[in-house]
């Protein structure tokens, strides 16, 4: 169960307890028919055909939303994510969760997104301040300030970025290596190889006329005085993922060698290059992008903990924005997509021939478990509330009824604004009757756990050791 909630998180990133309450309930009901000595495989198939149809309804009541309408949309992503944190973030987490999803989504043609949240948004927690003064950049901030802040220039308006993954220092032997020094002249030309190699690698970098530098691994103290002496800010140590982001933001190409470098592996997408110093650390803004497709949300706090907290639901609210983009649909919330499906499923039952149809009855019934459940949570009559509910859904009058969480009042979800994204509620319902399907298909659990003896039940026997003795008693026999 623990396994379904992870993958329903990482897939969708909501609905995980309607996963295990939905997969519980369909191997709950599926015990009578095993009972009553039905086939698993009759069981699951009859679940399979009721999985089918139950999404078929989905499709019917959804309803599309305009991904432009930005009041909709976070109306969308409160109402997802509103039982997981206090109101009052409410607003600004839906406010960060929406721009940054919205930044990093990239159009595939044919109606297809790619919305990576994973990879292009970083959540960067910096202690102090305000809730309110965190905001998504347009670009990436990075830890880190440059390597010489003397010499080197901390803002550069549309600077033009070269990233590296190479390391611009002397290269170490791989093996070991022996250099043997007669005369003391023999040093200085030593030295003045490793300058040399390390003055063409600059030279090979400022053909280009960068303004900043970036890479991954080190960077001597030479390198770093040749491109101060040009002009040229330098980071070093930047992590890979860090790296990836600002290739993305600023359209630069991270190159591995330098003297591959070309004119349209340099990064000119960026609008500003500013080091700024928050508290007691240094931060790179590389922000104002044309086409950034990478963000990085800054989060301020009074408390580590408060940010914890905050960037969790932060994850949560993107992962719902993220699916509306993907799919821009709507179902109703509040138990009312169940019961429609329920009600759908249980008049279709009536039609089907053979022994499929009691399971197929039942994994209808089955879909009543998720307003049941949040009947009790409400604290309401749940056996009142749910024969209203059903026969409100059984005459079809209206598919958006159903149960408001708070009061427990039965109320029109379309007015009340509870709503839950589609791409959410199909994989729930996939999940957990697949799930349920797996579970039923195992023909016996085997335990390696040892059986405790009966009271009054006799010891077993010792198993008998044998000796020297033993062996030459045995007869032996013939080829």
């Amino acid at each position: 169960m623990i396994e379904l909630s992870r993958t329903q998180d990482e897939e969708v990133g909501d609905g995980t307890t309607s996963v295990i309450v939905l997969a519980g309930e369909m191997l709950h009901v599926a015990k009578a028919f095993i009972d009553k000595d039905y086939h698993p495989t009759i069981i699951c198939r009859a679940y399979n055909k009721a999985l089918e149809d139950a999404i078929a309804v989905l499709d019917k009541i959804a309803m599309s939303i305009d991904l432009k309408d930005r009041a909709m949309m976070l109306g969308l992503i409160k109402s997802c994510i509103g039982t997981k944190f206090t109101s009052q973030f409410g607003d600004l987490i839906a406010d960060l969760a929406l721009d940054a999803t919205t930044t990093v989504g990239v159009d595939l043609g044919q109606g297809l997104r790619e919305v990576d949240i994973k990879k292009y948004i970083k959540v960067e927690k910096v202690p102090g301040g305000q809730l309110d003064d965190s905001k998504v950049l347009k670009g990436v901030m990075i830890n880190k300030d440059v390597i010489v802040p003397g010499k080197m220039r901390r803002k550069i308006v549309n600077p033009r970025i070269i990233l590296l993954d190479c390391p611009l220092e002397y290269k170490k032997g791989e093996n070991q290596t022996n250099a043997e020094l007669v005369k003391e002249e023999d040093w200085s030309i030593l030295l003045k190889m490793e300058e040399e190699y390390i003055e063409s690698l600059c030279l090979q970098i400022l053909k280009f006329k960068p303004d900043l530098v970036i890479t991954e691994k080190g960077l001597s103290d030479l390198a770093c005085h040749y491109l101060s002496k040009a002009g040229v800010s330098a980071i070093r140590r930047l992590r890979k993922t860090d790296n990836n982001r600002i290739a993305r933001a600023c359209g630069a190409v991270i190159v591995n060698r330098p003297d591959e470098l070309q004119e349209s592996d340099v990064g000119t997408g960026a609008g500003l290059f500013e080091v700024k110093k928050i508290g007691d650390e240094f931060f790179a803004y590389i922000v104002d992008c044309k086409d950034p497709r990478a963000c990085t949300v800054l989060l301020r706090g009074a408390s580590k903990d408060l940010l914890n907290e905050v960037e969790r639901n932060l994850q949560d609210a993107m992962a719902v924005a993220r699916n509306i983009i993907k799919n821009p649909k709507l179902v109703p919330g509040g138990g009312a997509a169940e019961l429609t499906v329920s009600a759908a499923l249980k008049q279709k039952s009536s039609s089907i021939e053979g022994i499929e149809k009691w399971p197929y009855e039942a994994a209808a019934v089955a879909f009543e478990a998720i307003p049941r459940t949040l009947a009790q949570n409400c604290g309401v009559n749940v056996i009142r509330t749910m024969t209203a509910l059903q026969g409100k859904h059984a005459s079809g009058e209206n598919a958006w009824i159903g149960i408001d969480g708070n009061t427990g009042v039965i109320s029109d979800m379309k007015e009340q604004k509870i709503w839950d994204a589609y791409n959410v509620k199909e994989q729930t319902f996939k999940t957990a009757i697949e799930a349920a399907c797996m579970l039923l298909r195992i023909d016996d659990i085997v335990s390696g756990i040892k059986k405790k003896q009966a009271p009054g039940a006799g010891q077993a026997p010792k198993p008998k050791v044998e000796t020297e003795g033993d062996a030459d008693n045995e007869q032996i026999l013939p080829d």
